[in-house]
């Protein structure tokens, strides 16, 4: 894809470990996050500040707390005020975008390295007032105090949780859990399969962190030299449901329940399973055991040219060969990812079959089955036995690992790198889902 004189590589990479929503890291910022992933790369890597060009951070729930929080990390990490420094927002891609938004800076000759980071504090994500300032509630801020006892009767304002808002398609109108509950219904996705997909999910990643194959990238998260967390904490928050996994069957169905039938469903949301009607006896099969988290946590890696990261002498990871979007019914996010690697892989000019290993995001179990289906269906590729095989999220994945949005593709670039390490592998891929409808993948190929 690149010439040789603009060959690009992923040097040192290091995360946070992940924390589940309001929990160990859910009093720190988004920007404290990203500071500490960047701080632990630049410890680990040995790289000067001075080297860096550019840093660009994926952050999916933008507050005006820290505006372009690129630009804030910069500052706060101590590079120079000269280093560039863009946000970029493509939902749960997001990190996917900033690794190959610094490989498109290298190209365009704008710079020879860059960090890419993705940051997420889901815990800080707000509640907030909604409305034009023109109402008569809002049109100050001592006037909003003066009038919050009645904030919520007016007809002109809204108190709204903005991660329901976030992860709630505004065009389709459905929530990221009932895109994974339309697949499951669409392809007779079972409750089951989806329950013994999330339980091997839990397995492996802490099968991971036992075997420690995660210390070779997770840096503990530390606030004033204080530990606030080793290692991810939503496996071991769940760990029971490893050794008893009919626990899995005991969670309630999101969208069938006494409160909401799946009949209900179908009556919201038929319209987009492709003609599948409602029929006696369906069930609903999503559940909060078999989705992945809401979590806080940042990741940060290094994308430089060959020659740059030689010069600085940087362990070189992998090589950057190729990466895709796919745009998909945004109904149907889930299996994006299976349309996005096609184009990667082209990019790239790597087949399928020549994969070493895979890591895919696992926003709920539906999809990933989903993708398992579409992915042989449409282009032959086989993500199962990739998976049963041990190829593909060999050390679990979001399920257990929890997803803070806006840091999963580095998160996944880094199992990756390090699955492929571990194996003597040679050609890797990442694939990513994103509300909206995006699919994102990546393509490398690791350094031998």
């Amino acid at each position: 894809m690149f010439a040789e004189s603009k060959k690009i590589v992923l040097c040192a990479g290091v995360r946070t470990p992940i924390g589940h929503i309001s929990r160990s890291l859910s009093h720190l910022r988004p920007e404290d996050l990203m500071k500490m992933a960047v701080d632990s790369l630049i410890q680990r890597s040995g790289l000067s500040k001075e080297a860096v060009d550019g840093l660009i951070v994926g952050w999916v729930g933008q507050t005006f707390s820290a505006p372009n929080i690129a630009r804030v990390s910069v500052l706060k990490c101590g590079l120079p005020e000269k280093t560039q420094a863009v946000t970029v927002q493509n939902n749960c891609v997001s990190s996917i975008e900033s690794m190959s938004a610094a490989a498109r800076f290298i190209l365009a000759g704008e710079g020879q390295l860059y960090i890419a980071g993705g940051t997420e504090c889901m815990s800080r994500l707000p509640y907030t007032i909604d409305g034009s300032r023109a109402a008569k509630e809002l049109r100050s801020l001592s006037t909003l105090k003066e009038k919050w006892g009645g904030l919520l009767q007016s007809e002109q304002v809204a108190v709204i949780d903005s991660i329901e808002e976030g992860l709630t398609d505004p065009v389709k109108k459905i929530n990221m859990a009932g895109t994974a509950e339309v697949l499951a219904q669409m392809y007779g996705i079972s409750r089951q399969a989806q329950d013994e997909y999330a339980h091997e999910s839990f397995r492996r990643t802490i099968e991971g962190w036992n075997k420690g194959f995660y210390a070779s990238h997770v840096a503990t998260a530390k606030n004033n030299g204080t530990a606030l967390l080793e290692k991810d904490e939503y496996p071991f928050l769940r760990e029971d449901l490893v050794a008893k996994p009919q626990m899995l069957a005991k969670a309630p169905a999101l969208f069938d329940n006494s409160a909401y039938s799946i009949k209900d469903f179908y009556r919201d949301f038929g319209q987009h399973m492709d003609g599948k009607a409602y029929q006696d006896g369906a069930k609903g099969t999503v559940t909060l055991f078999n989705s992945c988290g809401r979590s806080d946590g940042a990741a940060a890696i290094i994308v430089a040219t060959e020659a740059r990261a030689k010069e600085l002498r940087l362990e070189i990871l992998a090589e950057l060969k190729g990466w895709g979007y796919y745009g998909n019914n945004p109904a149907h996010m889930g299996i994006s990812p299976a349309l996005a690697a096609p184009v990667a892989l082209k990019s790239a000019g790597i087949r399928f079959e020549q994969l070493d290993a895979i890591e895919l995001h696992e926003p709920f179990a539906a999809t990933v089955l989903s993708i398992f289906k579409i992915g042989k269906e449409r282009f032959a590729h086989d993500w199962e036995a990739k998976f049963r095989s041990g190829a593909m999220n060999p050390h679990g994945g979001s399920i257990a690992i929890g997803h803070p949005l806006g840091a999963t593709g580095i998160r996944l670039m880094l199992n990756l790198i390090h699955s492929l390490r571990q194996n003597q592998g040679r050609h890797g891929l990442i694939a990513a889902c994103a509300g909206g409808g995006m699919g994102g993948a990546m393509v490398v190929a690791a350094e031998r």
